[in-house]
């Protein structure tokens, strides 16, 4: 960069501007007498000289260079500024703090599944944490080459394993395939171990990994809420009273189809209601329940022979008799 031309001091600091970063290298490689070396809160400053590591300063503060930080410097103890012998060294800064990331498969994981036989497609989305754990590797994997590494770069790294990684974990112990979410906590610790165990090799340790949510293709999201319809429902008539009361539910909305789509399923609850009620007067229970009619059959024709009147609600099907000889809406004979 050139040597100063001026008698100013020298600032050595990282203002964090980007967010996301756990190491940045300090771009001006001369340091001038008079300089101050500034460590923030959650940051460490490692000094470089000809690649090698002279020191590591871990507590945040203001330190003259010349006075507090050379003299703990492996090789430079007796390094002395002269007028245009400004310090060649370099400073990298760490970031010490975990920091929060933000993962999703790129693209769909195919996963068997009985009666798939291309396999079910599945993405998943989550988030992890990582840091910095060991200088020395980051500096000799990384900062030799780099001259910030952020999440993003760590993102991508893991990103890359990470279709292996859930394919493997989700095949084990015969796990169900259409209920991922139910156990998302034992696959994530498993992932979390091996990328933690593959990031280390950087330097970086990742911790946190929870996997937030399984994605179906739309096909399985629609077969899924039908059986839980189904299994909330349990028989067909509580899914015809269900039903029925959505119609009526939306015949009110002022909509002459939805009034007319209400009068027919309030017809078909009375004649539902009707038969609930014959079943019930039946004195030798629902399994005779084809013998009580033929028997109200039989007595209502003696009773028309004998000149009384007709039954007042058809025995099969519980409508209104009109007097006539058959129910007008099932046709059972009356009399």
């Amino acid at each position: 960069m050139g040597f100063f031309k001026n008698q100013f001091s020298n600032l050595v600091e990282w203002n964090e501007n980007g967010e996301g970063v756990l190491f940045y290298k300090f771009q001006n490689q001369e340091i001038k007498k008079g300089s101050r070396l500034i460590i923030r809160p959650g940051q460490d400053a490692i000094f470089l000289y000809n690649g090698r590591v002279e020191g590591i300063f871990t507590d945040d503060g203001d330190y003259d260079i010349e006075s507090e930080i050379i003299p703990f410097l492996t090789t430079l103890k007796s390094f002395k500024f002269g007028f245009n012998t400004p310090l060649r060294a370099e400073v990298l800064f760490i970031n010490t703090k975990e920091l929060l990331v933000k993962w999703g498969t790129k693209n769909a994981i195919n996963l068997q599944a009985p009666g798939l036989p291309g396999g079910m497609p599945v993405r998943a989305f989550g988030t992890f944490n990582c840091r910095i754990v060991e200088h020395d590797v980051v500096i000799e994997k990384l900062a030799g080459i780099r001259q910030t590494y952020t999440v993003e770069d760590v993102k991508e790294r893991i990103v890359a394993s990470l279709d292996q990684l859930l394919m493997s974990w989700i095949s084990k112990e015969g796990r169900d395939m259409f209920n991922l979410q139910s156990d998302a906590r034992n696959i994530a610790k498993g992932i979390e171990s091996d990328l933690d165990m593959d990031m280390r090799k950087l330097g970086i340790g990742i911790s946190d990994f929870t996997i937030e949510s399984f994605s179906y293709p739309e096909e399985i999201k629609k077969m899924q809420e039908k059986a839980a319809a189904q299994s909330m429902v349990g028989d067909m008539d509580k899914y015809t009273r269900m039903a029925a009361a959505d119609s009526m539910s939306s015949g009110g909305n002022g909509g002459r189809s939805g009034g007319v789509a209400a009068d027919m399923v309030s017809l078909q609850m009375g004649m539902a209601i009707g038969r609930q009620m014959v079943d019930q007067l039946n004195p030798n229970g629902s399994g005779q329940n084809g013998q009580q009619q033929g028997g109200q059959a039989a007595g209502a024709q003696q009773n028309a022979a004998q000149g009384g009147a007709g039954p007042k609600f058809c025995p099969n099907c519980g409508t209104p008799a009109t007097g006539s000889k058959f129910c007008g809406n099932c046709g059972n004979q009356l009399y």
